[in-house]
């Protein structure tokens, strides 16, 4: 009789337990696993193929997803320092390179010849504001033309990038091929002196999430040179 009581009860309790007292219970007992390490056996999960998988190989594919999913994080990181190494390399020596130069039209060499063999950019622009002046190979525009043609990306005095316009982007990379997007910076220091541009054939190359960081440490150390330059 006292069996058939204890049996009564022991079921009358186990028809009390819901999912949340388990949970609650599993939350509280944290190592119960591990205490009770045959229960990992008794333990199923319905996999996507529609059988059944214990609960130790499921927590192994679990840990081997996350592990390639870390092994691909670590992967772009490294790429991403890489480069940012390489960028920060071919600045430091453009800079030094611009520091050197004694006329615009060094300065501007000395600007697109980095762009093209250091930073590898399929396209590269330098146009200063001003009257042109005889015999000097860097592009010089009026103030108003340039206005005119791109001024809605001046206006802001802050680097711009993704995919323009048409007209703009004839504008900046005349007799060019066909760029599919740029990154610009205007070059302002109290007033608009002109601009550097990069452009690229990939309309994804350049978007608005693109770092513009360089760019604009080029621009900086420009402006700063071409009122003695000029």
């Amino acid at each position: 009789m006292a069996a058939g009581n204890e049996y009564s009860n022991r079921a009358a309790h186990a028809m009390t337990l819901n999912d949340d007292m388990v949970r609650e219970y599993l939350q509280e007992n944290g190592d119960f696993l591990q205490r009770n390490p045959d229960m990992l056996d008794h333990l199923h999960i319905a996999h996507a193929s529609g059988s059944a998988v214990s609960l130790v190989e499921k927590q192994v594919s679990i840990l081997r997803e996350r592990n390639i999913d870390m092994r691909h994080r670590l992967k772009a990181l490294t790429t991403n320092a890489r480069e940012n190494d390489k960028l920060y390399e071919e600045t430091r020596k453009l800079v030094l390179t611009l520091l050197e130069a004694d006329s615009t039209d060094a300065l501007y060499e000395a600007f697109m010849s980095a762009m093209r063999d250091g930073f590898n950019v399929d396209y590269a622009s330098m146009i200063l504001f001003g009257e042109p002046v005889e015999g000097e190979t860097c592009r010089t525009e009026a103030p108003d033309s340039a206005k005119r043609e791109i001024g809605a990306l001046l206006k802001s005095r802050k680097p711009v990038c993704g995919v323009l316009r048409k007209e703009e982007l004839a504008y900046l990379f005349p007799n060019a091929g066909e760029v599919g997007s740029a990154a610009l910076m205007p070059l302002a220091n109290g007033e608009d002196q002109g601009l550097i541009a990069v452009g690229s054939a990939d309309a994804n190359r350049y978007t608005s999430n693109t770092g513009t960081l360089f760019l604009t440490h080029i621009a900086d150390v420009i402006v700063r040179l071409l009122p003695r330059l000029r």
